[in-house]
């Protein structure tokens, strides 16, 4: 019995996109362009009428934006979104947005060149709809619209700071380090553990998968709402506690050791399981430079990438936190990091950041299922 092709509806005020898009979908044998639309009013009768499996959404529309539509899509009818973003400043600042909201992920159109563009970006449109057909569609916390601008540059809102870690972790040693990676879904997911933990944590490297051009808001989106400091990596810096930093998107980052001190590296080497950044870069660096000193945490995405690396982690004697799969996105990375044998923990997205601290400060209140 063959399986049912993936249904899709495409969302977009652009004829020409609408067109380029239904056609790279239909060129495909496992999905098809079941509709079009040029605004989000009508797309509210096609997919009520339709019932698609996936919506391709763009963000600058007439009569209702994009964000706006997803915001009461996702309140009204839940659904595997993909976003269709302009690859500017503010197209990245909306797209975390829509990333808070509950979209899947999305695809960075080009301003110029568009016909041309998107051919390029087929394989990766076609891919991310394929995931988001999968995906399980959740209702992570919203953070509210306008507190990050609202909180003044550099501020960190009252609303965002975290009850749970008063900043009782000074006496940790500087040579701890914790490592995060993550891929579709990542966004909430790394706000939901960083959120949760204090000014005073140790060094925390990141790579999510995300192209270049989107890093930059989405570290400052963090900045705004955490304790501690949030920033891409800078290529030398040294890595500092109540500091996380972030793979700048299209390039690799990982940690090396300069005497007392862990340092970044930032470089354009070619991608690793396809993926520049990648988390098997950066998890491979955080084994070599700082063994049993390291925490390591593989949340939401798909593949494979950096789970065995995390394995590599936990031989050297990291400890490591896995998400579940009820509250991942897709559970591809973390499952795959427990096939390899990765994990010491596999636990909820609301529990990993408690289960961290609790692994910090030495207490005795923490239950730890090992695998």
């Amino acid at each position: 019995m063959l399986k049912p092709k993936i249904r899709v509806i495409v969302v977009d005020d652009s004829a020409l996109v609408r067109s380029l898009l239904a056609e790279i979908i239909n060129r495909q044998h496992d999905m098809e362009c079941i509709g079009s639309a040029n605004d989000p009013l009508i797309a509210r009768e096609m997919i009520r009428d339709l019932n698609p499996d996936v919506i391709t959404l763009d963000v600058e529309m007439p009569r209702m934006d994009g964000i706006d539509f997803l915001g009461r899509l996702m309140r009204l009818r839940p659904m595997p979104v993909v976003m269709i973003s302009t690859l500017t400043e503010r197209g990245a600042e909306v797209t975390m947005r829509a990333l808070e909201l509950g979209a899947i992920d999305f695809v960075a159109k080009p301003r110029v060149g568009v016909a041309n563009g998107l051919q390029e970006l087929a394989s990766q449109i076609v891919d991310k709809i394929r995931v988001a057909a999968v995906a399980q569609v959740h209702r992570l916390p919203v953070v509210p619209h306008g507190v990050a601008a609202s909180a003044g540059a550099g501020a960190k809102p009252a609303a965002a700071r975290s009850p749970t870690a008063p900043g009782l972790l000074g006496r940790i040693s500087t040579e701890k380090i914790i490592a995060i990676g993550a891929s579709t879904g990542g966004t909430e997911a790394i706000r939901e553990v960083l959120t949760h933990l204090p000014a005073d944590c140790p060094a925390i490297v990141i790579t999510q998968h995300m192209p270049p051009g989107f890093t930059t808001s989405f570290a400052a989106r963090l900045n705004s709402l955490c304790q501690m400091t949030v920033k891409e990596a800078t290529h030398g810096e040294r890595l500092l506690p109540g500091h996380a930093y972030i793979a700048p998107g299209g390039k690799h980052f990982s940690i090396t050791r300069s005497g007392a001190n862990y340092v970044a590296v930032v470089d354009d080497a070619p991608p690793v399981n396809r993926h520049k950044p990648s988390v098997e870069v950066l998890f491979k660096s955080v084994a070599a430079s700082a063994g049993r000193n390291a925490y390591g945490i593989m949340l939401t995405g798909m593949g494979a990438d950096g789970a065995t690396a995390m394995r590599e982690m936990r031989d050297a004697g990291s400890y490591n936190l896995v998400q579940d799969e009820s509250t991942c996105i897709v559970f591809g990375m973390p499952r795959e990091a427990i096939a390899h044998g990765a994990a010491d923990e596999v636990l909820p997205l609301p529990q990993i950041a408690h289960a961290l601290l609790g692994k910090l400060r030495g207490g005795s209140d923490q239950v730890h299922h090992r695998i």
